[in-house]
């Protein structure tokens, strides 16, 4: 795994190793739950050789930089199912580990009006080297997770955590959770269901974004390997702040514990995938 110096984003928590990079984090827990948790934009650090990418600190509170929220509501989810987890350690501004290799958002070079003046000039090269640097060491540490939960007879299903803007282009977004997903209706279905059956919330199926996007993290890690799995959307205003991370991680163990041993959850089977990739004016405000 490469290792450099990392640079620590206004703003952001100081690194536990100012002299190492580690691109992933995972979080161990017991196969046998049945879970793998998993938070793609869960940070807004840069490795040192990155600088700023020419950004102002401000720029690094944004949702552009990170999902705001997702990775303490991964934390507390994994600890309330005693799950393992896996979470990015690099900012989504340096390269996108929810995208595919070959996707034109890869590598953002305007995110919701923000220039990326260090991203103006990547080329193919120097795509590769992020790639095999930071995303890469990401996705396999995702890959042995699913691995050592499948060879020790407990196939996951497979949450990931993310968020979303309260407000985008001038219009509210009326979801307080969204849950993303392609064409296999095992896990989404029923997660969707629970939360609908509060009055209260107004609950997004494949809101505000579309799951059926070929090569991100659900379609490489769960459709391809035929695992049951559901992306969470959080609006970010509800998860800025640790009450509200410790309500919506509780609401999640809560329903996921209810769900947990469901018939056909914990094995593999195929569905085909019902979407095409992204396009290149996809994802422009940041998310997903």
């Amino acid at each position: 795994m490469t290792r450099v110096a990392e640079y620590c984003a206004p703003g952001a928590a100081a690194p536990d190793d100012a002299e190492a990079f580690v691109p992933m984090e995972t979080i161990p827990g017991a196969v046998e739950t049945g879970w793998l948790i998993v938070c793609d934009h869960a940070s807004n650090r840069l490795p040192a050789e990155y600088g700023d990418l020419g950004l102002p600190a401000d720029e690094f509170e944004r949702h552009i930089a990170y999902d705001i929220g997702a990775e303490a509501v991964t934390r507390q989810l994994a600890r309330d199912l005693g799950a393992p987890a896996v979470m990015s350690r690099f900012s989504r501004l340096l390269i996108d580990p929810n995208r595919g290799a070959d996707d034109p958002t890869l590598v953002m070079r305007l995110s919701d009006g923000a220039v990326v003046p260090g991203n103006a000039r990547v080329d193919d090269a120097e795509k590769a080297r992020r790639t095999a640097a930071y995303y890469e060491p990401y996705h396999q540490a995702v890959e042995a997770a699913i691995d050592s939960a499948i060879s020790a007879g407990h196939p996951p299903a497979i949450v990931s955590i993310h968020s979303f803007t309260p407000l985008w282009r001038g219009t509210r977004r009326p979801w307080e959770i969204g849950i993303l997903w392609d064409t296999d209706p095992r896990l989404a279905v029923p997660v969707i269901e629970a939360f609908r059956a509060d009055p209260l919330l107004t609950v997004g199926d494949n809101e505000p974004y579309s799951g059926r996007l070929k090569g991100d993290t659900m379609y490489r890690h769960a459709t391809t390997r035929g695992l049951s799995h559901a992306l969470v959307e959080l609006r970010q205003d509800l998860i800025a702040e640790q009450p509200g991370q410790a309500e919506w991680a509780g609401r999640l163990a809560d329903v996921l514990k209810g769900l947990a041993g469901s018939e056909g959850l914990n094995e593999i089977r195929h569905y085909d995938s019902g979407g095409p990739g992204r396009g290149s004016d996809d994802g422009g405000d940041g998310n997903t």
